[in-house]
């Protein structure tokens, strides 16, 4: 019996129904995005069977808080992962190490172990790809909706200011998403130039 599916199952479902449907950027698609990333980044990165475990699981469960509170979003999701692993068995220590793990997709990113920079990077593994364009967007309209008056130029600065100060941190994205990333960068400086 696969250990993780019911996980699974309860978050994907507790996202789906849960969710504010303002969430263009932090939607279930996000979380199944960072999932995927993170098996794939893992693989890459020769992660051992029950540590993959419990990156997945804190894959998952990275974003669930944002069904309560934007504001301090990754706190809320430990408290909730916290609560539900305990009915899924898990151990105190296996919690103690997946709420570390999620930890690291908090802005600016400060991962303190392997797996903690494998979700850190498949959390923003986007900024290095051709979809770049379009979370960017989803992102922008899910900003505006609590900053209203939030224009396109000072968008274009904001994403900026962000992709310049970030960098991923697994062998695995800085040879293989690093490149696309700085590409990315320069289309959000051409835009930038446009306006002065």
């Amino acid at each position: 019996m696969d250990k993780f599916l019911p996980i699974y199952n309860k978050v994907i479902s507790n996202l789906e129904q849960n969710l504010p449907s303002w969430l263009h950027y932090h939607c279930l698609e996000h979380t199944i995005y960072v999932l995927e990333k993170a098996i794939y980044i893992a693989k890459k990165e020769n992660v051992g069977e029950h540590d993959l475990f419990l990156l997945k699981i804190a894959a998952l469960y990275h974003d669930i808080g944002f069904i309560i509170n934007r504001e301090n979003h990754e706190e809320l999701s430990c408290i909730i992962a916290t609560k539900e692993l305990k009915e899924f068995g898990l151990k105190k220590k296996e919690i103690k190490q997946i709420c570390e793990i999620m930890k690291a997709t908090e802005i600016p990113q400060n991962p303190t172990s392997h797996l903690a920079a494998i979700l850190a990077d498949a959390d923003l593994e986007y900024l290095g790809t051709d979809l770049f364009e379009e979370w960017g967007e989803r992102l922008f309209k899910e900003v505006k909706h609590y900053w209203p008056d939030l224009s396109r130029d000072k968008w274009n600065e904001i994403q900026y200011n962000f992709i310049s100060e970030h960098h991923y941190h697994t062998c695995y994205c800085k040879q293989n998403r690093g490149p696309k990333k700085l590409k990315n960068l320069q289309l959000v400086k051409d835009r930038l130039k446009q306006i002065k």
